[in-house]
């Protein structure tokens, strides 16, 4: 059972924070000085990992499940948040599937599952936090670079991330007056678990080579940006996408 208080830290929620860049932007947003909601829909030992490593660092966190395409366990994320801390000033939505697979060969049904997490849970997400951020709030939506490169085999899942740049942009004009900003990071090639996953050294090497800066971006490298986005440094930016991808594209 988490205890309940309330605290004088911003707080912050990032879901798929048991892991990846997720994980990152948890660590790093607590090492900012905020109290973390670290969201996670089946890594419990790990969420739990990371709640750890931000407590014996000295800050705040505690873990929570829920499912992003479920709007209900959405609103309890958002409710013991709110009960715990007793507000909520960061949303960062980080949770999302991928899906490989050329159009002609794509899995209807599997792209229904991609969708519900990476389309249906951004518009759940997005939901709650344009209902409960506080005044200097943030919400940071998560896209990819592959929207603009294109490759062959992302189909369905740059489709998926076409949406949520759409749906970025409209919040952030729905929520004139509020003084909450919207914004998307897209991550270029990305040293993560989900993108090592199944590709070879030569294809590692091959995208490694594409960035100017002729490396894989870390999730350290994406969580300084979000970072940034929460932060008071960020309060100008808004309604758009910043792609982190070391010039890529």
């Amino acid at each position: 059972m988490t205890t309940q208080f309330r605290t004088d830290r911003r707080v912050a929620i990032v879901t798929g924070g048991s892991r990846g860049i997720g994980r990152q932007v948890a660590q790093r947003l607590a090492a900012d000085g905020f109290a973390v909601v670290v969201g996670y829909a089946g890594g419990k030992d790990a969420a739990e990992d990371v709640v750890r490593a931000i407590e014996t660092a000295g800050g705040t966190a505690f873990a929570a499940r829920a499912d992003v395409g479920d709007e209900t366990e959405v609103a309890a994320l958002f409710d013991r948040a709110e009960a715990v801390y007793g507000g909520v000033d960061t949303v960062v939505h980080a949770a999302g599937r991928m899906l490989l697979s050329p159009v002609a060969e794509l899995d209807l049904g599997e792209l229904d599952s991609l969708y519900r997490t990476n389309v249906r849970g951004t518009f759940a997400v997005g939901q709650q936090a344009a209902r409960r951020l506080r005044r200097g709030g943030a919400l940071v939506n998560f896209s990819s670079s592959v929207v603009g490169l294109a490759f062959p085999g992302y189909g369905g899942y740059a489709a998926s991330k076409g949406a949520v740049e759409a749906l970025t942009l409209i919040l952030a004009r729905e929520l004139r007056g509020r003084d909450v900003t919207v914004n998307a990071v897209a991550p270029g090639p990305t040293a993560t678990d989900l993108f090592l996953h199944g590709k070879d050294e030569e294809t590692v090497a091959r995208l490694a080579a594409q960035p100017p800066l002729e490396r894989l971006g870390t999730p350290e490298d994406i969580a300084g940006v979000v970072s940034f986005l929460a932060g008071p440094e960020g309060r100008w930016v808004n309604g758009q996408v910043l792609r982190a991808n070391g010039g890529i594209i």
